[in-house]
């Protein structure tokens, strides 16, 4: 009754007692080396000087989604929306390490996007199908219609699995373990003293989080997506998202290749196994440019919830400083490093940095 009458609101009574109440870990087991994983473990040693041990069933970095992702970054797209300041802060962050890693090692870079219509008939003036350069369109072909999406200022780039890699390079005191985490090991006392695996291996951590993507937790699930990678005769500096025809994307990389993904599935529980959705084509670059084949070929799931936005925080009502990252969808890599420095925050001082996690709360769901 106190708290209730109180001028205080409740979840902020609860933040400032969670906050006096809490003790940094010394050591954090992370499930899941993707881009959530990583950039947590990153930011908890370059922020908080705190060791972690990454665990992935397949025992490399981001071989899900984190290594199968366009990369593409949009600053002010989600700026109506609950992501908005998230969004606003990862953007900032991907500069901040690229400036610091260096951009072409990770093959970061700005660019323009822009969207155009398409159909299945669209031809060109000489009545060529797909054969004329659209106006204001850097490489397109054909289309009805053409809008601006985001010039250099709003728009970057990124390639996923070179910045997970990186990340990863770049963390003090972190290691990569091979093997699934099946759950929290318990003092008597109720508090985390470790992570067990699925070998019966224990490793001990006093906090825990689970960032395995769809593979998190039974509110999880997974959207596939398809994607090839295919050659360009020249550096293309223009994103361009189509309207028709399955709304194709296609995200052009400064190592002359065409990123392109489109078609997805409807979200479902995912059963196929970490780093086994599908394996990419073993056919060298330069064979498939000489053929004008596809470099890659690959498929990969979104993480996503029921409301569309990520779970992030505290699992209250389990293990003492057991959490939870996961739910970005096809945001994930831009939304990556906000995450995992808000995370890193949470699980180091009791409340996050920079942007508020509290609206991601996995309480939401009970």
């Amino acid at each position: 009754a106190s708290l209730s009458s109180s001028s205080t609101p409740l979840h902020r009574l609860f933040m400032m007692s969670t906050v006096s109440e809490h003790t940094a870990p010394k050591h954090v087991v992370i499930a899941g080396a993707g881009i959530i994983g990583v950039s947590t473990a990153y930011y908890l040693a370059e922020h908080h000087n705190i060791t972690t041990t990454l665990v992935d069933p397949t025992g490399t970095v981001a071989p899900a989604a984190s290594g199968k992702a366009g990369g593409f970054l949009a600053l002010d797209w989600n700026d109506d929306t609950t992501t908005g300041p998230l969004t606003r802060r990862s953007f900032a962050l991907h500069q901040e390490l690229a400036d610091k890693f260096g951009a072409e090692s990770i093959q970061y870079r700005r660019l323009t996007c822009a969207a155009i219509g398409a159909t299945a008939t669209t031809t060109s003036k000489q009545n060529k199908p797909l054969g004329a350069k659209l106006k204001n369109i850097e490489w397109a072909d054909g289309g009805a219609s053409y809008r601006l999406l985001g010039s250099e200022e709003t728009i970057a780039q990124v390639h996923p699995k070179l910045l997970c890699e990186r990340l990863f390079a770049e963390t003090k005191g972190c290691q990569l373990v091979k093997g699934s985490v099946i759950g929290a090991v318990e003092t008597t006392d109720g508090k985390l003293s470790g992570a067990k695996l699925d070998d019966g291996t224990t490793i001990e951590a006093d906090a825990l989080l689970y960032a395995c993507g769809p593979w998190t937790a039974n509110i999880i699930k997974g959207v596939k997506y398809h994607s090839v990678i295919v050659p360009t005769t020249r550096v293309l500096n223009q994103c361009v998202f189509f309207s028709g025809c399955g709304d194709p994307e296609v995200y052009v990389r400064p190592d002359q290749t065409a990123y392109c993904t489109g078609f997805p599935e409807d979200a479902r529980v995912v059963t196929e196994s970490p780093g086994q959705v599908q394996q990419a084509s073993r056919t060298t670059v330069l064979e498939l440019k000489k053929e004008e084949a596809p470099v890659v070929t690959q498929s990969c799931y979104l993480p996503t919830t029921t409301d569309g936005l990520p779970v992030m925080g505290e699992l209250l009502g389990t293990t003492k400083n057991t959490y939870i990252a996961t739910g970005h969808t096809c945001w994930g890599i831009l939304l990556g490093p906000a995450s995992g420095e808000g995370m890193a925050s949470w699980i180091a001082t009791g409340s996050s940095s920079s942007v508020d996690l509290r609206r991601f709360s996995p309480s939401r769901y009970g």
